[in-house]
């Protein structure tokens, strides 16, 4: 299969994009009467090669499986275009389980169209992603990945098979096998002048460890810098002696050289970012761009937002960046990330980022504008708000950051000013100042980030301990949040502002929100306390969970009907009547 280059747009991401690599590959049928075997190498541009990456995949089609050949040709092919088409905001091991689990399937359902298991559609799958300074490993079957860096081979990946005799051996994973997929996956470092060797056991079976070795060994020594053209020469010269030792099986090899990294210093990070200029703080009348400011809607250190109008008379917000960090290039990232992500989020319940057609003069982005309140002025107007009414705007709110998670992207701010409840009754989250994207985490950078960017008293202990957050971070932001409008006060007597230490938060005490407001009930109450534990593993699996825990009564705590006595025990209700009037009979004839 021939490399793939592809041309996208340039990239309004502020990272590098000096990841270079010199790329060849080869594929023969050797003695066989066809060629099962699979390859293919993705070198995209502009946005793609930051947030996805280059590619190089290797397939290996079963023999005994009829559909071998085209099992590799389909898991070749369709994971280099599916991968593609998946979120940039994904993370790369997110992204390429997504797709191989979809291919499995595919390839194992085609293979079951037939009687015969032995005539399914099975293939080996070995794969790097190189993006930034890492490249990940996906890896199922006994095709295999080696490393060769300062004159040593390591074999990365682990040979998914099992050894009959001299002989004979069988794989024990494979794609299209069974309908569980289960596959080896590695992020590693990256180093300049690193070579990464794919191959499939035609090749790797005619030679030990330190043959392979010494072959590059002398290649690297004869050619010191690497092109297209000699890697490619590299793999053919793998295939032609693995052939002449005897080998009877499907020849295919890459070679991937590591030609450049995206690294810069600090100056050139901060050059970039400071393309455009900051504009300076407006006043109602000004204009930007085509954009009239009709009202300051809020002013802050780090940011201002105004109510803006078009020629066309139509309403926008405007975000601009403040002034105050005009030398910060960590803070210009965030800013500019802000509306990345918000256009790569679509959700009835997120505010949506307006793109524009025509360039910008600063640096600022524009949203739709909202008519209505924030969260934080509704808890003002409605102290002691109806238990349903609450509960239908939470739903709401879990709409919005469900919508997130989903682009693997964590709020990370979650609190009454970051929600806004529009005119009709719509809810929104309206920031994304905070957000954690994991496929943009992935992308190095000199920049020291902040990690601890939300509101204390919303936070979750984990964020402010500084460990690794995931979604029951938000899930926690949004119990406090749930806890606030269902009593009116935030929970653990509003202490959780002053913890900074893991003892402090175990010292935290729940108060039910019963007590606070009778009106909650008791399954809210569990509800709440659980998803505000201070162990994440000990909350809900996610926001969606607990949106049904507040919103249905558990078995044992939903109310009871009441049934009578005589229903439940009707003989022992007679008996029982039949003792009473005896003795009200015997008292009446004594007397």
């Amino acid at each position: 299969m021939p490399l793939e280059p592809e041309q996208q747009p340039n990239s309004s991401l502020p990272f590098a994009t000096s990841l270079q690599l010199a790329v060849g590959q080869a594929s023969e049928k050797g003695r066989k009467s066809q060629n099962e075997d699979a390859i293919g190498i993705r070198i995209p541009s502009g946005v793609s090669l930051m947030t996805k990456g280059i590619v190089s995949v290797i397939s290996d089609g079963v023999s005994t499986a009829e559909g071998g050949a085209q099992a590799s040709a389909i898991s070749v092919s369709n994971f280099l275009a599916d991968y593609y088409s998946t979120p940039e905001s994904w993370s790369v091991q997110t992204s390429s389980a997504k797709v191989l689990t979809a291919l499995n399937r595919w390839l194992y359902g085609l293979g079951q169209d037939y009687r015969d298991a032995r005539r399914g559609f099975v293939c080996t799958f070995s794969a790097l992603v190189f993006k930034s300074c890492t490249v990940h490993m996906l890896h199922v079957g006994d095709s295999r990945i080696y490393r060769f860096r300062r004159g040593e081979l390591t074999q990365l990946s682990h040979d998914h098979s099992t050894k009959i005799n001299a002989s004979h051996q069988y794989l024990t994973r494979a794609l299209g096998m069974d309908v569980k997929l289960d596959v080896d996956y590695k992020a590693l470092s990256v180093e300049q002048d690193d070579l990464y060797l794919l191959t499939t056991d035609g090749i790797h079976d005619q030679f030990t460890e330190f043959e392979l070795q010494q072959k590059l060994t002398t290649f690297c020594q004869l050619h010191p810098q690497l092109s297209d053209s000699l890697c490619e020469q590299f793999c053919q010269l793998l295939i032609s002696k693995a052939y002449d030792l005897g080998s009877k099986d499907n020849l295919s090899a890459q070679l991937l050289f590591v030609e450049q990294l995206p690294k810069q210093a600090i100056d050139d990070v901060y050059l970039s970012l400071s393309q455009r200029p900051f504009p300076p703080p407006l006043s109602v009348g000004m204009k930007l761009d085509g954009y009239t400011v009709t009202h300051i809607i809020h002013q802050s250190q780090r940011s201002q937002v105004y109510r803006v109008v078009n020629g066309q008379d139509q309403a926008f917000c405007m975000k601009t960046p403040s002034v105050n960090y005009i030398d910060d290039a960590a803070y210009i990232e965030r800013f500019m990330l802000e509306s990345w992500i918000g256009q790569r989020i679509n959700s009835t319940h997120v505010v949506k980022v307006v793109e524009q057609h025509k360039p910008k003069s600063a640096l600022y982005y524009l949203t739709e504008y909202l008519s209505g309140v924030s969260l934080a002025q509704w808890l003002v107007q409605h102290k002691r708000a109806p238990v349903e009414e609450v509960l239908l705007l939470l739903k709401q709110i879990e709409l919005g950051v469900r919508a997130f998670h989903r682009r693997e992207t964590l709020h990370q701010d979650l609190k009454p000013d970051n929600i806004f409840i529009t005119r009709d009754g719509v809810v929104k989250i309206i920031d994304f100042g905070s957000c954690f994207i994991k496929g943009v985490a992935e992308i190095s950078t000199p920049l020291t980030r902040d990690h601890i960017l939300g509101t204390a008293d919303y936070t979750a202990p984990e964020v402010i301990l500084g460990y690794q957050a995931d979604g029951r971070a938000d899930l926690f932001s949004l119990a406090v949040i749930a806890y606030e409008m269902l009593t009116g006060e935030l929970p653990f007597n509003a202490k959780l502002a002053k913890c900074n230490t893991r003892q402090a938060f175990l010292r935290l005490e729940y108060v039910n929100a019963h007590q606070l407001n009778p009106m909650v009930p008791t399954w809210i109450d569990a509800a709440l306390k659980k998803a505000l534990n201070n162990e994440p593993n000990l909350r809900q699996a996610d926001t969606c969970e607990l949106i049904h825990q507040l919103t249905t009564a558990s078995a044992n705590q939903r109310p009871q009907h009441f049934v009578p006595f005589m229903s439940r025990n009707p003989v022992r209700f007679w008996q029982i009547t039949s003792i009473v009037l005896f003795l009200a009979l015997m008292t009446s004839l004594l007397v």
